[in-house]
């Protein structure tokens, strides 16, 4: 009886634990949305919160880092002062001397639209959303599991200025951003033309490392050593 009592209760508290997190159409429970992205890798451990902003992109990411996607892909692009980018599955089997297919241009098969925040650019530390070109991609939309973590750089009034009259092509940084950008660092050039959709809010030390990595330069600049995300798994929020 009281075997039969424990098997009720553990049924009854599976099913209230169930109702309180229901599965979402997409396969997501409610609960993953609230949760942060541990990230291991050969360098140390990192942890991205995602953005509630961008909601496609932030359900993309979640899903496939419950499915274990990412788990031992390298950082196939690194750019001192710039950004490392990872997520591609062609990377799993990829070795540093290996060609281009083998680090830098596979994915999931799909993309997903583009989703520019006012609020949401590119300082120190903010996660991104890599994609093909403007003359193959007009709507700019992202590729489907790539990403990149900007280390960037610290700016200058006059570097702001200079960049707001050539590469933005008049486009105004707002005043808040222009200041982080002085502060902090990062990569404003790829403001509203790439999707933001997280910031690393533990480890940035951990980028620095794998950005400081010697590369074979242009234009692949693939990391002459092997650097890997070993594992990625949901974690709870520090309250």
């Amino acid at each position: 009886m009281k075997r039969i009592l424990s098997g009720l209760l553990l049924i009854a508290g599976l099913v209230f634990w169930a109702s309180c997190n229901p599965k979402l159409s997409n396969g997501l429970r409610k609960k993953d949305r609230l949760r942060d992205v541990e990230v291991v890798t050969t360098r140390g451990t990192l942890v991205i919160r995602l953005s509630d902003s961008t909601p496609l992109h932030r359900d993309n990411f979640l899903l496939l880092v419950k499915k274990g996607y990412y788990d031992k892909l390298l950082f196939h692009r690194v750019i001192r002062n710039f950004m490392i980018q990872t997520g591609d599955p062609d990377s799993r089997e990829g070795r540093p001397g290996k060609p281009l297919s083998q680090g830098g241009s596979g994915g999931p098969g799909y993309t997903i639209p583009a989703e520019f925040r006012p609020e949401l650019f590119h300082h120190r530390g903010a996660v991104g959303a890599a994609r093909t070109n403007d003359d193959v991609n007009p709507t700019r939309a992202s590729s489907g599991s790539q990403f990149y973590i900007v280390q960037g750089k610290r700016f200058t009034d006059p570097g702001l200025d200079s960049l707001e009259n050539g590469r933005l092509k008049g486009r105004k940084i707002p005043a808040a951003h222009r200041e982080v950008y002085k502060e902090a660092g990062g990569s404003p050039h790829l403001d509203q033309a790439y999707t933001v959709f997280g910031e690393v809010i533990r480890g940035m030390e951990v980028v620095d490392s794998i950005a400081a990595t010697a590369t074979s330069g242009p234009p692949l600049d693939r990391p002459k050593t092997e650097i890997r995300i070993l594992k990625m798994k949901l974690i709870a929020r520090d309250k």
